[in-house]
Parts: C-alpha cells; structure tokens; sequence
C-alpha cells in the first residue's frame, strides 16, 4: 500500500509535494468512485454475516477489509497513497483529528484497531456503510440539539466504556476544512474528554491538498496523517483546547507546508 510509519522526513523532498492535475483527473476520480461504490455493495454483503453474528469485532475486520481496499484503489486509479507518522494508539482514547477530506477518515481508521467515530446521524442512516458504522460503535450526534447532543454523546460514551470503549475518533473542528482555512474548535470534544476520564490523541494531516474537500479532482502524492503526544486527562476544559487546537493546526500547518502549500 506504500504505507510508512515514521519519524518526519525533510522539508523539500519531492516525494511528499502535490502532483499535479489534469482533465483526466476528473475522469480517474468518476471512475474511483464507481469502483468503490461496487466494492462496497460487494464487501459489505459478503461480510453481513460476520457483522450480524460476530458483533463489534466482527463488524470491524468486514470494514478493515473496505477500508485497506479502498485506499488502495485510490493508488490504482489517482496515484495517491499516504504515510503515517507517529505511532495510532491501540487502548482505549478520544483521538481529536484535523479534518480536510475524505482521505483522512479512511487513513485514520485503518490505522487504528477499534475504530468507532462521533458522526452527524444522517450518515448513519446511509445504505451499508451506516449500518456497519452503527455496528462498530460509532455515535450519531444530532447537531440541532446543542447541548443535550453533547450530554447524549457523553453518555453513550460512558456506556461504551463498560465493554471497552475503543478510539473515538472526532472532529473538533465540526466539519471538513479547506487547506489554510481555520475553524475555533467546538467545545464538545472538551466535555466528551473530561467525562470519559481518557487521554485525547490529537491528529495532524495534510490530506485536502491532494483530495479536495468536494471530492474532485484529486492529486497524486503522498498524504501524510501524524499522530501526535496524547494529552492526559484531567486537563480544565480551556486549556485543553488552547492545547489540542495549537497542536494540531500547528502540525498540520507544517505539515502542508512540507507538500508546497503556502497560506
């Protein structure tokens, strides 16, 4: 899959720039789309068994498989493959991400064992991929609620806990963002890591400079997720999110700035 785990690589290196894009980039991007849209009517039929009978675990190696082969479909078809940097935890943790594009939801979970996500409802609701998201534990947040939302997400996440919570991975930021573009971090992410008692793993990426927050076209090259020091828990809720915010858009910062990006 031309994934590497690592310390960071010099500044400058080609092998980490943008490539470059074409009209054929729009027709290699059509035909990844279809591709997966088919291998997920495949693989999430051939795996419904071991979803409906072997719970979690068993939800969880079906989207293993789709996650590994969707990602090496987009080196087939676009030439874009990625790198991880640090080391993804494996115990049980709140994993804060940065969050650009598709690609870095598909390079964080495969990273991590027992993945689950906080997501909007709606994609809950989405045909076999949100079935096997419900079934891997991951927790649907209705944003229109506010507050009662957050105490709900807490809540679940607490149940959670009893059987073994797994990496939680969640998007401080509220939504995808274009490269340079900067967002205040909403607080929730604060209230789920003071009530759960968990470290936070902050993530920094550069994954939206080569697939786009709209999907189209996309770049060849290598995206690069890190995976940055934990912050341990029982930090005040306004620190903690001076300290993940500075962090993570600090990284992901330098991060696209070692692809070419410049603000």
């Amino acid at each position: 899959m031309n994934e590497q785990t690592g310390p960071a690589s010099q500044g400058g290196n080609n092998r980490y720039r943008t490539g470059k894009v074409g009209p054929l980039s729009y027709l290699r991007a059509i035909t990844y789309y279809i591709h997966i849209a088919l291998a997920t009517i495949v693989i999430g039929t051939v795996g419904l068994p071991l979803a409906l009978f072997g719970g979690r675990e068993g939800a969880n190696r079906v989207a293993s498989v789709w996650i590994a082969y969707m990602l090496r479909a987009a080196r087939w078809h676009m030439g874009i493959s990625y790198e991880i940097r640090g080391t993804p935890p494996h115990h049980d943790c709140i994993v804060a991400s940065k969050h650009q594009s598709f690609l870095d939801i598909l390079i964080i979970a495969h990273a991590l064992p027992r993945r689950a996500f906080v997501m909007k409802r709606e994609v809950l609701r989405v045909p076999i991929m949100g079935w096997f998201a419900h079934k891997v534990g991951s927790v649907p947040i209705d944003r229109a609620k506010g507050g009662e939302a957050i105490k709900a997400i807490s809540e679940a996440v607490a149940e959670a806990q009893k059987t073994g919570l797994g990496q939680l991975i969640i998007y401080p930021e509220g939504t995808r963002t274009r490269p340079g573009e900067k967002r205040r971090y909403k607080f929730g992410v604060a209230a789920i890591y003071g009530s759960s008692g968990l470290p936070c793993q902050p993530v920094a990426v550069n994954a939206g400079l080569f697939w786009p927050k709209r999907g189209i076209p996309i770049a060849p090259g290598v995206a690069i997720v890190e995976f940055l020091p934990q912050i341990a828990p029982g930090m005040a809720e306004e620190p903690f999110m001076a300290e993940l915010q500075q962090t993570i858009e600090g990284t992901s910062d330098r991060l696209m700035a070692e692809a070419g990006f410049r603000a």
